[in-house]
């Protein structure tokens, strides 16, 4: 379907003039376009439809980001030498008033200005990139750690909600919709025996020992934008900050960046965690993080990665028995195969761990 994207373009505030479009990136749930302008001292923008199925509420999904890069860009302007339009998104205002638009068809829009002279990665494939990256997340972090006013939005409901989840398996195990459970025996045991042991940081949470905080939840690493000489600028994507417990960031970007293996690898002799990208990316990540994780979030860090990675083989495991009704799949096993991938990076992680507390032992 094409889109009049200099409509769209002219419905924000800009000095510049529309000379084109192409589409950008490869996100799965928005539409992306850069809008290159006509006047080469003048910035691009990055224009996207929104996809209000996976968000529901776009209001509300704008006024966490809205507010999330204001006071991003009021801390960065007090730090001496940094470059607030590249070491945050900038949201464009519409002409409207709000931070969004509604086209004739019901779609809806936004603008972000184009950061230009970026790269980003897949793959983590050196200390320094793992570094930088943790470095990245952590300095989100810490940037956010003192927004003032109300909590934000939850742009998607219980989202690291382990304890419904599990809740949810195992209603999934007694109604067997697809026929499937006799078939997950081995990787449904591995899932429950550790299902108590993976509730500690929500406990810790009612208890008040580890404070809910503003967290990315989405810590991929091909989130993050870097310059041509290799440091980390900032987070892109930020659909899903919103409240949350800083070790689910920490966490899922040790289980998506220090795998050594794809996360649907059959071979799983393959997979495993790379302890040194474990190390490099906890020393940049504290290197940001570290005057404002209270005891507590410390002590549990080096458990995150467990419990982020156990999640996710939860998450694939409940999909196969419910007849993959969210993930997309190549295969019909496809599915099992992650959940089987998952579990023994889970395994690797259990065998490293006594290590990876005493990396964050000595960098804290």
């Amino acid at each position: 379907m094409g889109y009049d994207l200099k409509a769209i373009f002219d419905s924000f505030v800009s000095d510049s003039s529309f000379a084109g479009a192409n589409p950008c990136g490869s996100g799965h749930i928005h539409d992306t376009f850069l809008i290159n302008t006509a006047e080469k001292d003048k910035d691009n923008y990055i224009v996207q439809k929104l996809n209000n199925k996976v968000f529901k509420n776009i209001p509300e999904l704008q006024e966490n980001i809205e507010r999330v890069t204001i006071h991003m860009h009021q801390k960065l302007l007090l730090i001496p030498g940094s470059d607030v339009k590249r070491e945050c998104l900038t949201v464009v205002p519409a002409k409207n008033h709000k931070s969004w638009i509604v086209d004739e068809e019901g779609n809806f829009w936004r603008m972000f200005i184009f950061i230009p002279d970026n790269i980003s990665y897949d793959i983590v494939d050196s200390e320094d990139k793992a570094f930088e990256g943790g470095r990245a997340i952590g300095r989100f972090q810490a940037l956010l750690a003192d927004l003032p006013g109300k909590p934000l939005n939850e742009t998607i409901p219980s989202f690291h909600d382990v304890e419904k989840r599990i809740d949810s398996f195992i209603s999934s195990l007694m109604n067997d919709p697809a026929g499937r459970v006799k078939e997950t025996i081995s990787e449904t045991d591995s899932i429950l025996k550790r299902a108590e042991e993976m509730k500690i940081i929500q406990k810790l949470g009612r208890e008040g020992k580890v404070p809910v905080r503003i967290t990315h939840n989405d810590t991929k690493f091909n989130n993050i934008l870097f310059d041509i000489n290799g440091k980390s600028l900032c987070l892109i994507d930020l659909d899903t900050v919103m409240p949350g417990y800083f070790h689910s960031d920490f966490g899922d970007a040790i289980r998506t960046g220090a795998n050594s293996a794809a996360e649907d690898e059959t071979d799983l002799s393959k997979v495993k965690m790379d302890l040194n990208l474990f190390r490099a990316y906890a020393e940049g990540y504290l290197s940001e993080t570290r005057n404002t994780l209270n005891t507590i979030e410390k002590e549990y860090l080096a458990f995150a990665p467990l419990l982020m990675t156990y999640e996710q083989a939860l998450r694939f495991l409940a999909d196969y028995i419910e007849g993959d009704k969210y993930y997309r799949i190549h295969n019909k096993n496809h599915n099992i195969q992650r959940t089987r991938s998952q579990l023994r990076l889970l395994e690797s992680m259990e065998e490293q761990y006594p290590r990876m507390q005493e990396i964050i032992n000595k960098l804290t």
